[in-house]
């Protein structure tokens, strides 16, 4: 007998139909999986037939042939397990097919026939919804992530005995539900706040002009000064991630298999914190079978690169095609994989080989040259706004008084993204300032004579680049987003000029 199970796998960030068909035949015993399966897809052979049993079904005797079209596409992880045993009763007429056109399957089994979660189940419901799957089975663990997807029943299955016997229509499984309201008015379980930093003002400004137009930051200072107190806080002053970037941002950590057993969605901006020991396919991600990295796993959210000096040159140089396209393609004989990276950087790192600024460093002028080099001019370009991060005053540490709170921030914030998002109505690549392009710096960076004057010294002055000039232009822009300025002002001109001339003072 033959059956035919639909199932799916990922690629990339997303999902590809995959049909799982059984033939159950006569001749010697033995079990053939054919599709380009790969040691774990082979491997579900001795765990299905021993999950079968354990669960009181018989495996079939003779000849059963499994094939995963497309054949020409590689299978990889334990994912067909469900669909496979399924199948199996299916073609060996201990459970009816009339049910499996209809619902499409994942799952790894136990040997106890027990249902295993597996990873990227978000992707896999939205290409069974896609191509009209009226239901999804699923592990338990997986079903508040796959109930996400609407216009979908999820099934939440324990075992293989349950999930046969549903299709069987012998008992009724009540379908996941996911109230997306309550998931996004859910507290975070702890939230850093900028009501705990002490002094700081002007880096503070910094960071919410950043994380109102998107823009790339660099602190520069000592160390013990707080750079990396104030970047944990960033994610506290970013607006709420949308349900799109939700599921964007989802779908990443779904693949990497970081989701918590149950959870439904990533609802806050992920901040991401590699060491500085990362390699290029850690930071870009890679490897044999290409895997998003920590730069995809920040996407919509916040990258942290603390000590940047440390980070090897090579893994600095390829972000900086992330940096201007949001996007980061990795090549490989098999082909090519394109991952989403649209973060907001952070960087931080001392001034000198000693932690002090090079006018007080005891280093030697090469020793702080060859430090600084480690960062390479293209690279500095790419980042937006660069900003010193002095030592805390006595009277600012001992001060009974707090600074604003995170939230009083975010609400500047968002009402400037707001308006950038009124802005960009008919650009929906553009979601913030820092995606700006050279057409858009054109059309909402217009500047009066004064401002000109004032960039035309400016340049001058600090040896500013091209891109340096249309960064400075957006950081402008942004600054009078903040204001609630229609126009670009000289004042917000020379806000914008002061964040970005430090790195002049001291790579210059």
């Amino acid at each position: 007998m033959f059956a035919k199970v639909c199932s799916a796998a990922v690629n990339g960030i997303e999902a590809y139909p995959v049909e799982v068909e059984v033939n159950d035949g006569w001749g010697d015993t033995a079990t053939v999986i054919v599709g380009l399966p790969d040691a774990a897809v082979r491997e579900s052979r001795d765990r299905v037939s021993t999950a079968l049993h354990n669960s009181a079904f018989r495996f079939p005797m003779g000849r059963t042939t499994i094939n995963l079209a497309p054949a020409d596409v590689k299978k990889e992880g334990p994912s067909f397990d469900l669909p496979i045993a399924i199948g199996i009763l299916a073609a060996s007429e201990q459970i009816e097919k009339e049910q499996l056109e209809n619902f499409s399957m994942v799952g790894e089994l136990a040997l106890t026939g027990a249902i295993r979660p597996v990873k990227g189940v978000l992707p896999i419901a939205l290409r069974a919804r896609d191509d009209g799957r009226t239901g999804l089975l699923v592990p338990r663990d997986n079903a508040a992530e796959a109930a996400v997807v609407q216009e979908l029943r999820v099934i939440p299955v324990d075992n293989l005995r349950e999930a046969a016997a549903f299709l069987e229509g012998e008992i009724p499984i009540e379908p996941m539900h996911v109230d997306l309201d309550a998931l996004f008015a859910q507290p975070p379980e702890e939230e850093l706040d900028f009501s705990e930093v002490k002094g700081q003002e002007s880096v503070k400004r910094a960071l919410e002009v950043a994380a109102a137009g998107g823009h790339n930051i660099l602190l520069i200072g000592p160390p013990g000064t707080g750079k990396s107190m104030l970047a944990k806080r960033i994610p506290g002053i970013l607006p709420p991630l949308t349900l799109d970037e939700a599921l964007d941002t989802t779908k990443i950590h779904s693949i990497v298999g970081l989701l918590a057993a149950g959870q439904a969605l990533v609802t806050r901006r992920p901040f991401r914190a590699p060491h500085h020991t990362a390699s290029d396919a850690g930071l870009l991600g890679g490897n044999a079978n290409p895997t998003p990295g920590e730069i995809s796993l920040a996407h919509n959210g916040v990258l942290f690169l603390d000590e940047l000096p440390e980070f090897k040159r090579s893994v600095l140089e390829t972000m900086r095609q992330p940096l201007e396209e949001g996007q980061v393609t990795i090549s490989r004989a098999a082909g090519s994989m394109t991952f989403p990276a649209r973060f907001m950087l952070v960087a931080a790192m001392n001034p000198a080989p000693d932690g002090k600024m090079p006018h007080e460093s005891k280093c030697s002028p090469r020793e702080i040259q060859n430090y600084l080099g480690r960062v390479s001019g293209p690279l500095l370009d790419r980042i937006d706004i660069h900003v010193e991060v002095p030592s805390v005053k006595f009277r600012d540490m001992t001060a009974g008084r707090t600074g604003e709170t995170s939230a009083q921030i975010r609400e500047r914030v968002v009402v400037a993204r707001r308006r950038q998002q009124a802005r960009f109505a008919h650009r929906p690549r553009i979601t913030c300032n820092a995606g700006m392009g050279p057409k858009e710096i054109k059309a909402y960076c217009a500047l009066d004579e004064t401002a000109l004057d004032l960039m035309k010294v400016a340049m001058g002055d600090f040896n500013f680049s091209a891109r340096a000039f249309d960064r400075i232009l957006k950081v402008a822009r942004t600054i009078a987003d903040l204001a609630g300025s229609e126009s670009v002002t000289s004042e917000q001109i020379s806000e914008a000029i002061q964040l970005r001339s430090l790195d002049r003072q001291i790579w210059g």
